[in-house]
């Protein structure tokens, strides 16, 4: 590696680092989510079973970093990092598309990511060691049963972590259909296969165990029409490739129009080059499951409830075609591809500071007033009539920070007992410095 290009890698590294340490302490409430309330309050409670729609690995993870110290929230933190500096030096240590990874990390949408308190971060390390060894596996270098062991392994941790890791599955096994005639096709069907039958009995004995309606509860034919449906996957789509800018104004505007326009012209770059030059068997099985990921993803949405897609749901797909993207680019730019990494942050920077608010004060503010009325280690409800209202369920994101053992109610009369809080009952007490871009 040429002495200049390492240098320019490794200060791409700790600017990436410090960018995701910006990101959640410039946010008003640490970028946590309404999920992230989940995550945490299941980290929280375990080994009691909080819920089967979380997996236990992302909340196990959070939980893990607690026995030395931290609390959840500072613990998920912890993850989020952590998943970043392995992916790092995991691609060093095995010379794995190391430009390319450390290119992809530092773009906006990534480090926004790993700065969540969201399982999509630690999800990103196991995909990486997934490609590693499905490109082992394809080179030859793996015997038949090590490799049909490792992948099962791999989409079996991956699917402990995010459900969605279905989906790599069947990516997997659709690799391996395609390429059945091939030495390494049937070690991909069978590791789809074997990760299928984990599947099947997790959701006997764990899941039917825990919440036997969960299959009834959670399945509803015809959720969403496609009229909805196909904007927000041109909208995901638009922004998850966008690689400056991944979030779009909800409000609308002409500044929609430029942020959708550069993803589009970047997904068509990526088309011709894909097309252009000709790709090797582990870059197709990126692409592969990349692909059906997302259009799985997509025709989900139908039946399952799920967010509108974005970059955070896209992103365990969307990170190998970044990979296999940026190699193309290594190979007409060469050094100077790393530009585009560099402009990311930068875009990152103004707008994490454009709609900065301050978490730690935040925190302050709510840790004085849970001591105050002697809230901060007991069980906590959080009344809303309306979950999507983003200004009141943000308290509640807040508060899971100081004490995550809290969860939505709608009945009103909840409010009465002094462990429900409002937002009423909290903003008249004390100020929460917000977002005016929120």
């Amino acid at each position: 590696m040429k002495i200049k290009e390492k240098y320019i890698q490794i200060s791409l590294v700790i600017i990436t680092v410090l960018m995701t340490i910006l990101r959640f302490l410039l946010n008003e409430k640490g970028r946590v989510t309404p999920d992230s309330i989940r995550f945490l309050r299941f980290a929280k409670v375990f080994p009691t079973i909080d819920n089967t729609i979380t997996p236990l690995g992302y909340p196990l993870s959070i939980k893990f970093f607690t026995f030395f110290g931290s609390d959840e929230f500072w613990g998920s933190k912890i993850v989020g990092i952590s998943s970043l500096l392995f992916i790092i030096f995991y691609a060093w240590k095995k010379d794995f598309y190391l430009k390319e990874t450390v290119i992809a990390c530092s773009l906006f949408s990534f480090v926004s990511i790993f700065s969540s308190t969201l399982s999509e971060a630690f999800t990103l390390p196991f995909v990486l060691i997934l490609l590693y060894v499905s490109h082992r596996t394809i080179e030859g270098q793996l015997n038949y049963r090590k490799a049909l062991f490792y992948i099962s392994i791999i989409l079996i941790l991956l699917y402990n972590i995010r459900y969605s890791a279905l989906f790599l599955v069947a990516g997997t096994g659709l690799f391996g259909l395609l390429s059945f005639r091939k030495k390494y096709g049937p070690i991909f069907m069978y590791s789809a296969a074997a990760a299928c039958v984990y599947i099947i009995a997790y959701k006997l004995l764990f899941i039917d165990y825990f919440n036997e309606n969960y299959i009834q509860q959670s399945l509803e034919i015809g959720l969403k029409p496609t009229s909805t449906l196909l904007p927000e996957l041109f909208s995901g789509l638009a922004t998850s490739f966008n690689p400056f800018v991944h979030i779009s104004n909800p409000g609308g505007g002409m500044i929609n129009y430029g942020i959708y326009s550069v993803g589009v012209l970047n997904i068509l770059l990526i088309i011709f080059l894909f097309t252009r030059f000709t790709l090797s068997e582990s870059e197709v099985y990126m692409i592969t499951i990349g692909i059906t990921g997302i259009i799985c993803t997509y025709f989900v949405q139908y039946f399952y409830w799920i967010d509108a897609i974005d970059y955070r749901l896209l992103a365990p797909f969307s990170f190998p075609v970044w990979l296999v993207f940026f190699k193309k680019l290594f190979r007409l730019f060469g050094i100077k591809t790393y530009i585009m990494g560099a402009l990311s942050i930068v875009t990152g920077m103004t707008f994490t500071w454009m709609s900065r608010g301050f978490y730690l004060e935040n925190r302050k503010e709510i840790e004085r007033y849970l001591h105050s009325e002697n809230l901060e280690k007991v069980p906590l409800l959080f009344y809303t009539d309306d979950i999507e209202n983003l200004e009141n369920v943000q308290i509640a994101e807040l508060i899971s920070t100081v004490n995550p053992h809290i969860d939505f109610t709608e009945k009103p009369g909840d409010t009465l007992k002094k462990t429900t809080l409002t937002p009423h009952k909290v903003l008249q007490k004390i100020k929460i410095d917000k977002n005016k871009y929120q």
